[in-house]
């Protein structure tokens, strides 16, 4: 028994000694390598060297460059290869692998461990100054004086602006710090924004001055009211109202005794003027694309709209002052089937004297054709040409003249006197015979297309005439 004792003992040591020199050997092997279960950048580092582990997260790394970013949007690249960039992972792997316990390698095979480390970089410092000295969002701000940067008020095509240059101004060392950074850290993008690079400048007082005016010139051009006009919106914004701000004689900003911005006198008249006379079409030259295939030019005439000025000025001196958003149609001493520059519209007469021919149109389709006969020219009662419109419609007629009374059945007037209507005493239309046997100016069509015409035409209609 006591033989079986110290043979077991014996053997028990063994074991033991066994034990220690197996923990102590893996504890020297961990020395100079990489724990059990180590993971670093996702590649496998267990047992394995620095040189070894640093080549293959090298080999797996890329950078190409970095992206500055202002807080305009505006943007400029820097490439790796510009500035000479490299890259190393050697003083990081050391740190890392210093911080493992050797001795404590058991308890790599419970719980591994798993870091994402950033390599040392270098690069050529002085060509990453040359190129930043060149990038024109950065090189403005570093050749700046910043009491060259103001605040002022500035006339542009959508009104007045207030332009502060002393607002969000780059601090061109802190972008330049910021951008460094970034390369160091192998960032492939940086927002100086972000970084808060930017800063305000301080205020004289005369720039306090500057924007206290400001906000009342941003009042008084607050203005949002749009004109209808047919298919076009004519608006009457910051645009337009700036010029009806006073101006003294130095051109600043005319105010009263408490300091307020003056309407300049008939700003509201003129601009009302302006855009009847652009829009206005009583009497104008129209080009008209004519049935027979080419376009004429139709003078004068009845048809049109003409707007009221004098009910508009008073409209919109009102809706201004009272800051009104709304879109608005003007008032009209006389009003068109429709409005805007194309006031013929799809649905119109049309009396080709030259063809003596008359068209009726609805919507853009032809619905009559028919021949006329217009005003005798030998005689000089030769048809006017014009835009004109139907202003009646009557049945059973009778159209006096010097020495002549005659019964009509369809009478519709265009221009005064001058209508189209149904002639019983003719037996022919068309061809020549206005030249030498044609009416007192009227425009005499067959009964048949006449019924059809009077039944579809709704007074207001626009009747273009012309040779």
């Amino acid at each position: 028994m006591k033989v079986f004792i110290k043979h077991l003992a014996i053997i028990l040591c063994i074991v033991l000694v066994s034990l220690m020199a197996t923990y102590i050997g893996l504890a020297v092997y961990y020395h100079n390598a990489f724990a059990y279960g180590t993971w670093i950048n996702d590649v496998y580092c267990t047992g394995r060297s620095i040189e070894e582990v640093n080549d293959d997260l090298a080999a797996g790394f890329t950078y190409d460059g970095i992206t500055v970013y202002d807080k305009d949007g505006n943007s400029c690249e820097i490439l790796a290869q510009q500035i000479d960039y490299q890259y190393d992972f050697t003083e990081a792997l050391e740190i890392y692998r210093k911080q493992q316990n050797p001795w404590m390698w058991i308890e790599s095979l419970y719980h591994g461990d798993s870091v994402e480390l950033k390599p040392v970089v270098s690069y050529n410092r002085k060509a990453l100054d040359d190129i930043l000295d060149q990038v024109p969002f950065l090189a403005v701000h570093n050749s700046r004086d910043d009491g060259d940067l103001k605040v002022s008020i500035i006339k542009t095509n959508q009104g007045y602006e207030l332009l502060n240059e002393r607002i969000g101004v780059l601090q061109p060392d802190k972008a330049r710090a910021a951008i460094v950074n970034a390369i160091e850290e192998s960032r492939t993008e940086v927002s100086l924004a972000e970084e808060e690079c930017y800063a305000d400048l301080p205020l004289t007082e005369q720039m306090r001055e500057t924007l206290a005016m400001w906000e009342k010139v941003a009042a008084f051009q607050q203005c949002d009211i749009v004109y209808a006009m047919g298919d076009d919106e004519v608006h009457v914004d910051a645009s337009v109202v700036c010029d009806w701000i006073g101006l003294a004689e130095d051109g600043s900003f005319a105010t009263d005794e408490e300091g307020n911005l003056q309407l300049k006198e008939n700003a509201v008249e003129e601009y009302i003027d302006a855009l009847a006379d652009e829009y206005d079409t009583v009497g104008i030259s129209r080009q008209f694309h004519a049935t027979r295939g080419e376009t004429v030019t139709v003078e004068g005439g009845t048809y049109g709209n003409k707007m009221d000025r004098s009910a508009e000025t008073e409209y919109l001196k009102e809706a201004f002052l009272a800051h009104r958003t709304e879109t608005h149609e003007p008032a009209y001493t006389q009003k068109a089937l429709v409005q805007g520059k194309d006031d013929i519209g799809d649905t119109y007469i049309e009396v080709d004297m030259g063809e003596q021919m008359l068209y009726y149109y609805v919507d853009g389709e032809q619905k009559i054709a028919t021949p006329v006969v217009t005003g005798n020219t030998s005689r000089r009662m030769g048809t006017p040409s014009g835009v004109n419109y139907v202003y009646l419609k009557q049945k059973n007629r009778i159209l006096r003249g010097e020495g002549y009374a005659s019964h009509v059945d369809f009478w519709m007037p265009v221009k005064g006197n001058i209508g189209i209507h149904d002639a019983s005493w003719r037996a022919k239309y068309g061809g020549t015979i206005y030249q030498t046997n044609g009416s007192h100016g009227c425009i005499n069509t067959p009964r048949d297309a006449m019924v059809q015409l009077y039944d579809s035409v709704e007074v207001g209609t626009p009747v273009v005439m012309f040779y």
